[in-house]
């Protein structure tokens, strides 16, 4: 395996990794009960993890699959500047996660917690979704790596994400003091422009 077909699993696995250990972490579950254990999990949510894991499997198998109709004939610059967006992409995910803490919850089943509060520290003084943010670089960055025509699935993805995120911000706002006036002095993807 190429050096930086392992670095992007690695990559992979860190996230994952960091996510499954964080939500584990006492108080991360600050919601309502868990459901009852007759109830099944509503469709929607199924096929959103399924979705998730789906992309997690597709993308840790593309880095032992040989490269197929190739973006370019020589790579080596896509492929560098892949890897720094990969990089920051994976950084500003994880540091994004971290900052959020206890206040996180999954995309799944977004949800204000009991005691939730405004993060406004670190890369949320700045940006409101880091984390979506990172993800999306991180993606892109991925594609371009493994000099992959997919990374225009990202082009595709980015509408599905700015509609998460606009629907979690109303939520955000109608049930977290002091969202609003959080919005008003921050950006949702890029500081200090959008």
């Amino acid at each position: 395996m190429e050096w930086y077909r392992l670095y992007l699993l690695v990559g992979l696995i860190l996230h994952k990794a960091v996510w499954e250990i964080l939500k584990r972490q006492p108080g991360q579950k600050q919601s309502a009960p868990a459901p009852a254990k007759t109830e099944a999990p509503s469709l929607g949510l199924l096929l959103v993890k399924g979705v998730k894991v789906s992309i997690l499997l597709g993308l840790v198998a593309q880095t032992f699959l040989p490269e197929l109709f190739p973006l370019s004939a020589a790579p080596e610059q896509l492929r560098l500047a892949g890897l720094a967006l990969y990089t920051m992409g994976l950084a500003t995910a994880l540091l994004g996660r971290l900052q959020l803490g206890s206040n996180w919850s999954d995309i799944e089943t977004a949800q204000v917690l009991r005691r939730q509060a405004v993060v406004a520290r670190g890369l949320y003084r700045y940006i409101r979704h880091p984390i979506y943010v990172g993800d999306l670089l991180l993606l892109a960055g991925f594609e371009l790596s493994l000099n992959s025509w997919l990374v225009l699935g990202v082009v595709l993805l980015t509408p599905v994400v700015l509609f998460k995120a606009v629907r979690e911000e109303r939520m955000l706002a109608q049930e977290l003091p002091g969202y609003d006036a959080y919005c008003l002095r921050t950006k949702r993807f890029i500081p200090f422009v959008v």
